[in-house]
């Protein structure tokens, strides 16, 4: 059975002036278990190596461009309108190697 929430939609402004993350969806109590956040890494910085873990997770790029290094295979070049989704247990790093800002939303969910 899901936990309750508190049921509401919700509007989230994207615009706001956030350095590096801006939470989008946490989670409990806001919503039943799905998380998001806008990204924006500056040239040459990356968001660090990490593992979805037991979650799947898509990456929805909106500017800049950059690369996705995923242990064990070879990196994924990302730029504006591609999207690229992790199953679980993926290690992952994001890294903006443009001259621009790179801006990503990540969606995570649960994975049953």
């Amino acid at each position: 059975m899901l936990k309750r929430t508190k049921n509401k939609s919700k509007l989230i402004n994207l615009n706001k002036k956030v350095s590096k993350h801006l939470p989008i969806l946490t989670g409990q109590p806001d919503n039943y278990c799905l998380q998001a956040g806008l990204v924006t890494l500056q040239p040459k910085k990356s968001v660090g190596k990490h593992s979805t873990e037991n979650y799947e997770e898509l990456l929805i790029v909106l500017a800049g461009k950059g690369k996705v290094e995923i242990t064990g295979r070879r990196s994924i070049p990302i730029k504006p309108n591609l999207a690229v989704y992790h199953p679980p247990h993926t290690e992952h790093n994001v890294i903006n190697t443009g001259t621009e800002p790179l801006k990503y939303i990540y969606i995570v969910t649960k994975a049953v």
